[in-house]
């Protein structure tokens, strides 16, 4: 089975198709050895970077997203012999025999086909069960692989706001095995990115923030809840939980976060992402924060330029844009 890459993952706002413009500029007006990247969502910008920095910090405060991390570039030692010999026994596992549990009932003819959700519950109920049988690496790899694997069968459009009234036929799960790093010497974080800020240090920093109202702990708490496992009480057609991980980003207190987000950053560049969705069709897709209070903000803080490009974005409903475009802010810090 061809190992899922990082970059596999369908995922709002990702900056997969984005790679080569962000290197090339970050190379061209940037210089150092660390590279922070303080809300990494699936980490492939932080990927990238480390093929030209010697030192990444990598950041989200998703549950899902820190299990991509620690499964794709944790440390500790694990035995890719074992991992698929295990990945290979959950996948012998009859479907067709199971009896319902928490993800079955939770997700069940929903954001997954019956036997998909019985199936990957029985499997995270035994990943759970035979933890003290792996390392602490095998143990994020296993989790990061059933995550992926799942997310290639649900019944969404990329994200789970919502689920398609009637089932699409995205296939019979599968479980494959994830391609993890092997010492990649990350920093590895999951926390508030405002306040990981102010206790660390990097050459440059990478900020990709929510840029609307959407909330990410909205768009995948199903992934984020196979992942904790905590199993809480589910509510609504999209059987959500208690709201959590609220971002100020996509509230309207957004630039105050972000002003304060860049005062207490300790680096000499910062390299923002943004897009020009100001006046969308839908309201809820309009930016927080105006491209002008964005500059004057980072030039607060040093000499900035900006850069552009048109950009196809991942758009997971019905929102059109026109002449969508990607910034990119590059701050020198004084």
């Amino acid at each position: 089975m061809n190992p899922y890459q990082l970059s596999n993952r369908r995922y709002t706002g990702s900056k997969a198709q984005l790679l080569e413009w962000i290197a090339e500029l970050v190379l061209e007006h940037t210089a150092g050895n660390s590279f922070l990247d303080l809300f990494a969502g699936t980490g492939v910008v932080a990927e990238e970077a480390s093929r030209h920095f010697s030192q990444i910090i990598v950041n989200d405060f998703l549950p899902s997203n820190y299990a991509s991390y620690q499964g794709f570039f944790g440390k500790g030692r694990y035995s890719a012999k074992k991992i698929d010999k295990k990945i290979f026994e959950y996948n012998l596992i009859d479907a067709t025999l199971l009896g319902d549990n928490y993800f079955s009932t939770s997700y069940g003819d929903k954001f997954f086909s019956m036997e998909n959700a019985r199936k990957i519950g029985r499997i995270r109920d035994l990943i759970e069960a035979e933890k003290e049988e792996f390392t602490k690496r095998e143990y994020w790899i296993l989790l990061c692989s059933l995550m992926y694997s799942a997310d290639k069968v649900a019944n969404t459009v990329g994200h789970y706001d919502a689920f398609f009234s009637k089932q699409s036929n995205r296939g019979v799960f599968m479980m494959k095995p994830i391609a993890a790093h092997v010492n990649s010497g990350y920093k590895i974080y999951h926390k508030d990115a405002n306040l990981l800020a102010k206790t660390v240090q990097a050459d440059v920093v990478y900020i990709d923030p929510p840029y609307n109202s959407r909330q990410y702990s909205r768009f995948y708490h199903v992934l984020d809840n196979l992942i904790t496992w905590e199993k809480p009480e589910l509510f609504g057609v999209a059987r959500k939980p208690e709201p959590t991980n609220m971002s100020e980003y996509s509230k309207t207190g957004a630039k105050h976060a972000f002003k304060d987000l860049i005062e207490n950053l300790n680096c000499k560049y910062i390299v923002v992402s943004y897009n020009n969705t100001f006046n969308p069709k839908s309201s809820s897709s309009k930016n927080k924060i105006t491209f002008d209070e964005l500059l004057e903000i980072l030039n607060a803080k040093g000499d900035t330029i900006t850069e552009s490009k048109s950009h196809k974005h991942f758009n997971a409903g019905s929102t059109k844009f026109d002449d969508h475009r990607e910034y990119l802010f590059i701050t020198k810090v004084r």
